[in-house]
């Protein structure tokens, strides 16, 4: 135990007092193709605590893991001959739609690295998951899940609506309660509050600055009001853009999300992307994990631990 001379455990100011959770972004994203079993196994031995799986909907209604509906960037189907004809145009870009695929063709896929100074050694090497795939090695190994809807309003649109979907999933595995090991994001509020009514699931509203939208907006209004979210989410998933000011200051956003009750969650920490030059990633997980947030993305889980428990040990 820590003298009063010795160093003193760090007091986290998270909305439990607890540490805050590593959440591994698309699994080890930064080391192995990601959305595959082999991303999500790194990610957990490197200490996440939370695997994050971003889900869209193929053309038969499985739920299968991919951050994009198109394909192109992180498979191979571009070298497939069988799948030349299957290449269209949906609004301003030209790709291969993973609605246009049924599962049992989607496992003819491999996945790639779409990083290019990421190691590329691992492509062609696994398959695309379902998701029901990744919430059984999430079970195997006790850790939790934050899987991430994509674009269910466009699913919706063509016939393929994840919802029902994704709530028999949940409860047929008893994923539907609130205190579940699991958190259900989505960048579409309509969506959640569909989804508030069917399940108890906590729920993570996604936001990002409103002048990506609108350049006259203030760069520090989020899409969507902490208020407005905090009626049917339990959480929000901010760009870390909207917690630190561009002259390094807090912007206040933990502080008024946790008046409200609400988790927060913020986006996305990557060891190879420089946050500027006189800022390492270090450095800043130290400041995010300062302003009291609850958990970070990260495609990078190993640093995200080490740095977290670094600050934990005083």
């Amino acid at each position: 135990m820590p003298t009063a001379e010795g160093p003193q455990p760090h007091v986290w100011t998270t909305l439990d007092g607890q540490p805050p959770l590593v959440i591994a972004h698309r699994g080890a994203s930064g080391d192995r193709p990601e959305h595959t079993l082999e991303a999500f196994r790194l990610a957990i031995s490197q200490g996440a605590d939370v695997i994050e799986p971003d889900l869209v909907m193929t053309a038969d209604g499985v739920l299968i893991v991919r951050h994009d509906h198109y394909l192109s960037t992180t498979t191979n189907i571009a070298d497939l001959p069988e799948y030349a004809d299957r290449r269209r145009i949906q609004g301003d870009r030209e790709d291969w739609w993973v609605e246009d695929f049924t599962l049992a063709e989607i496992r003819t896929l491999r996945a790639r690295q779409p990083w290019p100074q990421r190691d590329a050694s691992f492509n062609d090497q696994f398959l695309i998951p379902t998701f029901e795939e990744v919430l059984d090695l999430a079970a195997e190994h006790n850790v939790r899940t934050e899987p991430e809807v994509k674009a269910p309003g466009h699913f919706t649109a063509i016939g393929l609506d994840p919802l029902p979907v994704l709530v028999e999933i949940l409860r047929a595995r008893g994923l539907d309660t609130v205190d579940a090991p699991t958190a259900i994001q989505c960048f579409e509020p309509d969506f959640l509050a569909r989804l508030d009514s069917e399940v108890e699931t906590r729920l993570l509203m996604l936001v990002f600055p409103m002048i990506e939208l609108d350049p006259e907006a203030d760069p520090l209004t989020p899409t969507v009001s902490l208020e407005d979210a905090a009626t049917f989410a339990d959480g929000v998933g901010p760009s870390k853009a909207l917690l630190i000011s561009a002259d390094g200051g807090d912007t206040g956003f933990v502080r008024r999300a946790h008046a409200l009750g609400l988790a927060v969650h913020p986006w996305t920490f990557r060891d190879d992307v420089p946050v500027s030059e006189d800022l390492d990633i270090e450095a800043e997980l130290q400041r995010i994990y300062a302003l009291g947030v609850d958990g970070v993305f990260t495609d990078f889980p190993a640093t995200a631990v080490q740095v977290r428990d670094t600050m934990s040990d005083g």
